[in-house]
């Protein structure tokens, strides 16, 4: 399978396609899922809420021989209540499939399986302990972050990683309820933080985190530090120079 790192760089590149990705996000998506790569952990990608495809690239990526992507948005269907109908239309008022899916093939040559669906439908069509990474970015209401926590809660493998958006941003306190409340009662244990996701584990979080902690420390284009909270280790996680981006960031074929 070609990926889009084997490709030759076009016209245009991830940091063109519109979205929330920063460098310091795409440099650890990349650690994490070069890693498991490396290590030959097999299992599907998931990601629930896609805007315009940015992070969906990305994932894509890493996608190896006979493993599924599913990606999970409403894109232009409406939503499954109010309040969530009015946080589209506050935030992504533009998005549509069309959008997305034109996006994933400037970088792909095969879209993802997508769902143009409330996630909610994800525990019915993803299918149980399959998934090694779930990136979780849709809504922000704490009852639909929730219930996406559990949904990839499910659908994850006992050493897969899930990562959430926005679990610290001002203007999404659901989030960051939800994040913590699966930390403090539901099992899910942190790996890491950056300035705008959490990157977290149902299984044993230390292997990982102490092969991150000796890899940023080596790079020392990080700033670092750890906390302990109930009983958790959490790294922080910062990039000193932000000017040399990922060099597994794919570009357009």
């Amino acid at each position: 399978m070609t990926t889009v790192t084997d490709r030759t760089r076009d016209s245009l590149a991830l940091n063109d396609v519109l979205g929330w990705f920063s460098p310091l996000d795409q440099e650890l998506f990349g650690w994490f899922l070069a890693g498991q790569n490396n290590r030959g952990e097999r299992g599907d990608l998931l990601e629930m809420g896609a805007y315009m495809g940015k992070s969906a690239i990305f994932l894509g990526g890493y996608l190896k021989q006979g493993e599924s992507f599913t990606v999970c948005d409403l894109f232009e269907s409406p939503a499954p209540d109010d309040a969530n109908n009015a946080e589209i239309a506050g935030y992504h008022p533009f998005v549509s499939r069309v959008a997305f899916e034109r996006n994933y093939l400037s970088f792909h040559d095969e879209l993802p399986r997508v769902l143009q669906a409330p996630t909610s439908v994800v525990p019915a069509e993803v299918r149980p302990a399959s998934c090694r990474f779930v990136h979780i970015d849709a809504s922000h209401l704490y009852e639909h972050v929730s219930g996406d926590i559990t949904a990839a809660r499910d659908a994850v493998l006992p050493t897969g990683l899930v990562v959430l958006d926005d679990f610290r941003a001002k203007h999404t306190p659901g989030v960051a309820l939800a994040t913590w409340e699966a930390v403090l009662s539901h099992g899910l244990r942190p790996i890491c933080l950056s300035e705008d996701k959490f990157y977290g584990t149902w299984g044993d979080p230390n292997p990982v985190q102490e092969e991150l902690l000796a890899t940023l420390r080596e790079r020392g284009d990080f700033d670092l530090s750890i906390e302990e909270a109930a009983g958790h280790r959490i790294v922080r996680t910062d990039m000193i120079s932000t000017n040399t981006p990922h060099p597994s960031a794919p570009s357009a074929h």
